[in-house]
């Protein structure tokens, strides 16, 4: 892929937000139309079912598993790269924090990446859950919570001052991750003709992993070619919403993929949903379900944060470049929702006013 001349007329950083908003728009697109959320998978599960979302999930999961490890594969980049491989993980922060981000996405009724598509569909419950998320993501980067964050996170770190390679850990061969996810697609496929879902559903399921694997295509691509050091990355939304709202309010800030992913999938959720005929204005049902949607917003922004990523950063993105800190993050969001939908909605058990 030469995108030298695309570099040398935009500039570095403009190329990566416009990388940013690429991947942004399919993420977009494909999430709006697929109705792709975590927490609803895992809501499915606990309740005994393997049913529309857990199957729209496992697709998108195994989608992203298949597409980048083929990539690394065949060369077209090198997943050892990737910023949350290159970098210490941290096992205690991905425990509590996925755990604390799996109670976060119950209670607000979708993970940060479903609240973003959702707002740009006009759920105003989702955007206003998506504005505080990104504050207290915020405020875990950089400000008041940034100091518990650091310590929870340094409790348990990985060791050799990088993330763990799932497949170089237990010894299985480079092409490990790429049958893994054949074999998962295939189950998937099984699963959404036991279901009867739609053709195109699985296709924008598909086109949701797929997204992560064009985010990594191109800025790894762009790392190739640019003077200054460029983060090889793809679709999250923890670091990317801070950043975004920090861009909004700071003049000196400079444009990056972050700043480009965001608005695109804002832009693409909302061109589908007008196309689909599906964009409605919608806000809370009462004060009890706004209380639970904001507190879940603050816990999945301290928890994303803690985690290193929410549960597409972790989850899809993180999971299939095989980071050891990313399957353990996705493992306990998944026990943190479950129990939380255990406790809090099929016990139907209030949460105090």
């Amino acid at each position: 892929m030469d995108i030298l001349p695309l570099v040398e007329w935009l500039g570095e950083n403009p190329t990566a937000a416009l990388f940013g908003l690429i991947t942004g728009v399919i993420f977009g697109v494909a999430g709006q139309r697929s109705r792709f959320c975590l927490r609803a998978a895992t809501i499915e599960f606990a309740r005994g079912q393997i049913g529309p979302s857990v199957t729209v999930w496992l697709l998108t999961f195994s989608t992203a598993l298949f597409w980048v490890q083929g990539a690394d594969l065949l060369g077209w980049m090198r997943v050892e790269e990737a910023r949350i491989m290159a970098v210490p993980g941290s096992w205690s922060g991905a425990i509590i924090g996925g755990l604390i981000f799996g109670v976060g996405m119950v209670l607000s009724r979708g993970c940060s990446g479903r609240l973003l598509v959702l707002a740009a569909t006009g759920n105003l419950r989702s955007m206003v859950s998506g504005l505080i998320f990104a504050v207290v993501a915020q405020m875990s980067l950089h400000s008041w919570l940034a100091p518990l964050r650091n310590w929870l996170a340094a409790l348990w770190t990985t060791s050799g001052g990088q993330n763990m390679d799932l497949l170089a850990e237990f010894h299985l061969p480079d092409w490990g991750g790429f049958a893994l996810g054949i074999l998962l697609s295939a189950y998937a496929i099984y699963q959404a003709r036991r279901n009867r879902m739609s053709t195109m559903r699985l296709v924008f399921a598909s086109g949701v992993g797929f997204s992560v694997a064009v985010g990594y295509l191109l800025t790894f691509n762009l790392s190739e070619v640019s003077f200054d050091p460029i983060t090889v990355t793809s679709a999250t939304f923890t670091g990317p919403s801070a950043n975004t709202l920090m861009f909004a309010l700071d003049s000196t800030s400079i444009l990056k993929f972050d700043i480009g992913l965001v608005p695109g999938v804002f832009l693409g959720s909302f061109l589908a949903s007008v196309i689909a005929r599906d964009f409605k204005f919608q806000g809370f049902e009462n004060e009890a379900n706004m209380r639970r949607s904001m507190f879940g917003a603050v816990l999945m922004g301290f928890g994303g944060m803690l985690a290193g990523g929410c549960a597409i950063g972790n989850g899809v993105t993180g999971t299939s470049i095989m980071a050891g800190t990313a399957w353990l993050a996705l493992f306990f969001m998944w026990v943190g929702a479950m129990t939380t939908d255990y406790l809090l909605d099929q016990r139907r058990v209030a949460l105090p006013a």
